[in-house]
C-alpha cells in the first residue's frame, strides 16, 4: 500500500483527466489497484496485462494495438482510456455500478448467468451466490480500495518515495526515434524513459507507422523539441 500510495502520484492524474472527461464516477480511479497494484506492465496468469489487466481480446475490441513494436494494453493513457469505455459500456448494460464491476472481472455473459439464477434481481449482493469465487470478493476488494488509498493515514500507513519523476508531459512523435538517441539529446537515463513509456516493446518508437505518445519530464520535452530533426532516426 505504501508503495502504490508512492506510484499514485504519478498515475492517478492520468485516470482522474479521463475520468473527468468521460464524466464518469472517480471511485474507478482505484480499480488498477486491485487489478495490477498500479504496475503498468503486470501479467496475469491467464495472459491479461497492463495497469487494467485487459486479455488480447477486449483490448482489441477497444482499439489498443498489440504487436511486434507496441503493447498498448501497458500504455497508461490509452489503456484507461480503453478501461472506462468498457465499463461505461458495462454500466450501460446494466444499470448498476456493482454488476459493471463484476462484469469487468468474470465478463457480462457470466453476470447475466448470475441474475437469471437469482430470478432476474439486477443486484450484487442478491446474486452473489451465483457468481465466480474471485468474483465475489472483487466489488468488496474494490470498495476496500478506495478506503485504504483514502484513509491511509489512519492506519499509519505512509507513501514511500519513488524514483519517477512526477513533473512529466507527453509529446506526439510522426516519426521514427530512437531511445538511446533520445537519452543522449535530453539529459534522461534510458531505463527511466522505457518505465516512463512501457508500451515500447524495443528501443525504437515506430512513429513511421502511427503517432506515438512519448512521455517524459517536462525539461527532457523541452531538449526533445530544441534538438530538431538531428534526433530522428
Amino acid at each position: 500500500v505504501s508503495y502504490m500510495l508512492g506510484i499514485a502520484e504519478l498515475y492517478m492524474p492520468i485516470f482522474e483527466q479521463e475520468i473527468d472527461r468521460m464524466g464518469l464516477p472517480q471511485e474507478l480511479k482505484y480499480l488498477p489497484v486491485i487489478e495490477s497494484a498500479l504496475n503498468p506492465t503486470a501479467v496475469s496468469r491467464m495472459g491479461a496485462k497492463g495497469l487494467w489487466q485487459f486479455i488480447i481480446s477486449t483490448s482489441r475490441a477497444y482499439g489498443l494495438v498489440s504487436n511486434n513494436y507496441v503493447e498498448e494494453r501497458y500504455d497508461p493513457i490509452k489503456s484507461t482510456r480503453a478501461a472506462l469505455e468498457y465499463l461505461k459500456d458495462l454500466y450501460e448494460m446494466f444499470g448498476n455500478w456493482e454488476l459493471a464491476l463484476a462484469s469487468y472481472n468474470c465478463g457480462p455473459g457470466n453476470v447475466n448467468k448470475a441474475i437469471k439464477r437469482a430470478g432476474g434481481v439486477k443486484d450484487f449482493w442478491s446474486i452473489y451466490p451465483y457468481l465466480p469465487n474471485e468474483t465475489r470478493g472483487y466489488v468488496p476488494a474494490f470498495i476496500a480500495a478506495n478506503y485504504i488509498m483514502n484513509y491511509y493515514c489512519d492506519h499509519n500507513i505512509c507513501p514511500v518515495n519513488t524514483t519517477l519523476p512526477m513533473g512529466t508531459d507527453t509529446i506526439q512523435v510522426c516519426r521514427n526515434v530512437r531511445m538511446e538517441r533520445i537519452s543522449a539529446l535530453c539529459n534522461i537515463e534510458e531505463e527511466e524513459l522505457r518505465r516512463l513509456n512501457p508500451q515500447y516493446r524495443t528501443n525504437l518508437i515506430p512513429g513511421h507507422i502511427r503517432p506515438c505518445t512519448l512521455r517524459m519530464p517536462t525539461a527532457a520535452i523541452n531538449a526533445f523539441i530544441e534538438a530538431g530533426d538531428s534526433i530522428y532516426v
